[in-house]
């Protein structure tokens, strides 16, 4: 009896971690499929399916047609700073090399407090002088030991996550014009770039309104979805770099709304 209780305690803790990791997963990549995490876990989908229903019924995820997404309450709050600050997936790290690549001499560029904008930072140019705005106090932060980089950051309430989206910064953000502006977003859709709070749409609204130039940093999981309020039409955005695995139809459709899209290769 003492051998049985054991193992269930084992398989129970097992079912926990497995769990937490798709959370994670969820947070880095804005959806999960059952088929990848069946692969990844070495389990059969029935059993991960299993798992997300009874995620679902906690109210941690929402199950959706082949696998979940992050729901609403999920999604406001941020995520550990070993996730938003971490080193990233490859096909994140791809995109922001690329996006990075984009900035030109000179240029006044806005960079927000996104997870793949965090990982932009270790590509920036170092040899020209440009301009950088944002909202987020982590990017500041680390911007400000760059000899070539002026650094503005936009006030107001400070967030958990180090950003700030309320009407202060509303205010800051309408102040300034930028040649280059790095976009990204929960969901995207035909209908647009997406996201859970209003708060965030409408400040990032704000910004890429007052930008000559947008350019959005979009993983693969998140194309086809629509979250709880809209942010930005497809057809204002100018460019859009996503990774490997977004698929040819997603791209056309990208490209048949007069968008360049543009995906980044994972390094060998």
């Amino acid at each position: 009896m003492e051998k049985h209780n054991k193992k269930v305690g084992m398989m129970k803790l097992f079912s926990d971690e497995r769990r937490l990791e798709i959370l994670k997963m969820l947070e880095e990549n804005g959806r999960v499929f059952a088929k990848d995490l069946a692969r990844r876990f070495e389990m059969s989908i029935d059993s991960i399916r299993r798992d997300l229903s009874m995620m679902e019924e906690q109210g941690v995820l929402k199950r959706t047609h082949g696998g979940a997404i992050p729901i609403t309450s999920v999604r406001q709050m941020p995520p550990p700073p070993s996730i938003r600050y971490g080193e990233g997936s490859d096909d994140q790290n791809a995109i922001a090399k690329l996006a990075a690549s984009y900035i030109e001499e000179n240029q006044t560029v806005f960079i927000g407090g996104a997870a793949i904008h965090y990982m932009m930072l270790k590509f920036l140019p170092r040899n020209f002088p440009y301009t950088v705005v944002t909202n987020s106090i982590e990017v500041a932060f680390y911007l400000r030991d760059l000899e070539n980089v002026d650094t503005y950051l936009i006030g107001g309430n400070v967030k958990r996550s180090g950003n700030m989206t309320d009407s202060l910064a509303n205010e800051f953000a309408k102040q300034f014009t930028v040649d280059l502006c790095f976009a990204t977003a929960g969901a995207i859709s035909s209908k647009g770039l997406s996201t859970s709070t209003p708060e965030v749409a409408i400040f990032h609204k704000n910004v890429y309104d007052n930008s000559r130039k947008i350019v959005s940093l979009i993983e693969h999981a998140k194309f086809g979805m629509d979250m709880f309020f809209g942010m930005y039409p497809l057809t204002k955005l100018h460019v859009i770099i996503t990774d490997e695995g977004t698929t040819t139809e997603i791209i056309d459709m990208v490209k048949a709304n007069g968008v360049d899209c543009i995906v980044a290769k994972k390094e060998l």
